[in-house]
C-alpha cells in the first residue's frame, strides 16, 4: 500500500488516507505509513542524542528528501495519483463515502462508520535549494514555470503555493509546498464511487471553511504566506514580538517577514475546501441517484469534540469503559489501535497554543477522564505559537488517575525525532484489548448528531 512518490507521505492528506485505508483492511498504521518505517527507528533514537541544531539538520534532510524535481511535477497527471488513492481501499459496498477536506477526526469517523475518505487536497513536494526560508518575496515567483506546466496538464485543479517559515522552517529549506485542490471529482474518484457506493448511498462532502489571505499569481494559482497553526494571518504579515524572538533564535537579522501583499483570500492551502468541487459532486450524485450531505466546519479541529463524544457514546453502548482519552497530533494517528484499546480519540491539529486551549475547553465541557494519553507531533523547531511542555503538562493534569505523554520525550520536544516511531509503541502499551466492532450504522451517527448538535456550534450537517 503506497502512493506515488510525487505525493508527500509526510503530510495530512496522504497520512490520513493511508490510516483510513489500512483500517478498512483491518490493519494498524505503521510509522510513517509504511512497514519499512520501523527500520528508521534506531537511526532516530541515535540522532536524538545529538545537539539540537544537528537534529534540526537531520530533520531538514529527512523531510526534504521527499521533494521531487520540477520536471517531474510539471509532467505529473494528478489523475494517476487519484487512481492510486482509490486503489488503497477495499473494493466493497459502502453506505457512504466522504470527499473533501482533511481532518484527523474524519479518519476516526470513517473508522466508526466503516467508510472511505477521498481527499480534495494533496501536497506535491517540489525540490528547492536557492529560496531562503525567511524570504517569501523570492519564494512567490520562484516556480512559476513549473506551476504553469502542472496546471496546463491538470485543468481541474487549483494550485496553492504555500510558504510558512514558522512551522515548516526545516522542511522548506529543501522543499516548496505545492498544494493542489481538485475542482472536479475526476474519472478515478467517479469510478470508485459508482463501483463501491451502495445504490442511493450518501456522498458526504467534508467542507472546512477556513480561509487565508493570498496573492494571485496566475490562473488557478495563488501564493499563501503562512499557514494554520500557532499564528494568525495578520501576524505573519504585520509582525509580532514572538516572531521577532523566533527570528533572533535563528540568527536572522530582521524582526518580521517581508511578504507579497495579499490581494484576496482563498480556501486555506492545507485544510480549506474549494467550493468548486461541491457543484460537480452534486451534479454527479444526481446523475447516479446518490444522496448528498454537507458536513461543514470552520476549523479542522472543530470535528474533534464531536467524534470524541461519538466514540464515548459508542463505547458505552458496547459495554466498554469510557474513561481513557487518546489525544493524537497531526499525522500521528492510528484508528485501528484506538479501537483495539478502547480509547476515545481526540485529534489535535498541531501542538500549538490554540490546539492546547481547544483541548482544555473540551476537557472542561466533558465528564472527566481517568486516563489521558497525549501525542505531540514534533516539527523540529520552537516555532512562534508552539505550546510549551508546561502547558501540555497542565492539560494532562485533567486526568483523574494518570495523564502521560505518548511516544514523545518532553525534554526533547519539539525536536524528538523518535516520536514518529515511538507513538505506536505507546499505543500498544495501553493494557486494554477489545475486538474491532462492526461499523456503526450511518443512521446511528445521524441520530447522535441530531441529539447533540447544540454542543458543536461550529459543525453543521446539511442535506
Amino acid at each position: 500500500m503506497k502512493l506515488p512518490r510525487e505525493v508527500a507521505a509526510f503530510d495530512s492528506a496522504s497520512a490520513m488516507v493511508m490510516a483510513t485505508a489500512r483500517f478498512l483492511h483491518d490493519r494498524d498504521t505503521p510509522p510513517l505509513g509504511t512497514p519499512a518505517g520501523h527500520l528508521l527507528h534506531p537511526l532516530a533514537v541515535a540522532a536524538n542524542r545529538l545537539p539540537v541544531r544537528v537534529r534540526e539538520t537531520i530533520y531538514s534532510l529527512a523531510s526534504g528528501a521527499e521533494a521531487r524535481p520540477a520536471a517531474r511535477l510539471a509532467a505529473l497527471d494528478i489523475e494517476d495519483v487519484a487512481a492510486a488513492i482509490v486503489g488503497l481501499y477495499p473494493r466493497r459496498r459502502y453506505p457512504a463515502v466522504i470527499v473533501g477536506s482533511s481532518s484527523g477526526a474524519l479518519v476516526h469517523l470513517c473508522a466508526a462508520l466503516g467508510i472511505a475518505w477521498l481527499p480534495q487536497t494533496l501536497l506535491l513536494p517540489l525540490r528547492q535549494r536557492h529560496v531562503p526560508t525567511d524570504d517569501p518575496m523570492r519564494a512567490v515567483h520562484a516556480f512559476d514555470a513549473t506551476a504553469r506546466a502542472l496546471l496546463t496538464r491538470n485543468p481541474h485543479f487549483a494550485l496553492h503555493h504555500m510558504h510558512d517559515p514558522n512551522q515548516d522552517r526545516l522542511t522548506s529549506r529543501r522543499m516548496a509546498y505545492f498544494r493542489v485542490k481538485r475542482t472536479r471529482l475526476g474519472p478515478a474518484y467517479e469510478r470508485f464511487l459508482t463501483d463501491t457506493l451502495e445504490p442511493g448511498g450518501v456522498l458526504l462532502l467534508a467542507e472546512c471553511n477556513r480561509r487565508w489571505p493570498t496573492t494571485r499569481v496566475g490562473e488557478r494559482h495563488v501564493f499563501q504566506f503562512g499557514a494554520l497553526g500557532g499564528l494568525q494571518p495578520s501576524q505573519y504579515h504585520q509582525g509580532d514580538p514572538r516572531i521577532a524572538a523566533y527570528l533572533r533564535r535563528y540568527g536572522v537579522e530582521r524582526t518580521r517577514w517581508e511578504a507579497p501583499r495579499p490581494d484576496g483570500d482563498s480556501p486555506e492551502a492545507e485544510w480549506g475546501f474549494d467550493p468548486a468541487l461541491r457543484d460537480d459532486a452534486i451534479a454527479f450524485a444526481r446523475r447516479h441517484g446518490y444522496q448528498v450531505r454537507r458536513l461543514t466546519f470552520d476549523d479542522p479541529e472543530d470535528l474533534s469534540p464531536l467524534v470524541a463524544d461519538l466514540y464515548r457514546w459508542w463505547n458505552r453502548r458496547r459495554g466498554l469503559p469510557t474513561d481513557r482519552l487518546l489525544v493524537e497530533s497531526f499525522i500521528l494517528i492510528d484508528p485501528w489501535w484506538t479501537l483495539r484499546t478502547g480509547c476515545v480519540p481526540y485529534w489535535s491539529t498541531f501542538p500549538v497554543q490554540r490546539s492546547a486551549e481547544a483541548l482544555t475547553h473540551y476537557l472542561h465541557q466533558s465528564n472527566a477522564y481517568d486516563f489521558i494519553h497525549l501525542m505531540l507531533f514534533c516539527h523540529g523547531v520552537e516555532s512562534a505559537g508552539l505550546a510549551t511542555v508546561d502547558q501540555w503538562q497542565a492539560v494532562l493534569q485533567h486526568a483523574r488517575v494518570a495523564g502521560s505523554f505518548a511516544g514523545v520525550e518532553p525534554g526533547r520536544y519539539p525536536s524528538d525525532l523518535a516520536t514518529f516511531f515511538r507513538y505506536q509503541s505507546a499505543l500498544r502499551a495501553i493494557p486494554a484489548r477489545h475486538p474491532i466492532p462492526e461499523p456503526l450504522p450511518l443512521r446511528e451517527f445521524d441520530k447522535f448528531f441530531a441529539q447533540h448538535r447544540h454542543r458543536y456550534p461550529a459543525v453543521k450537517m446539511q442535506g
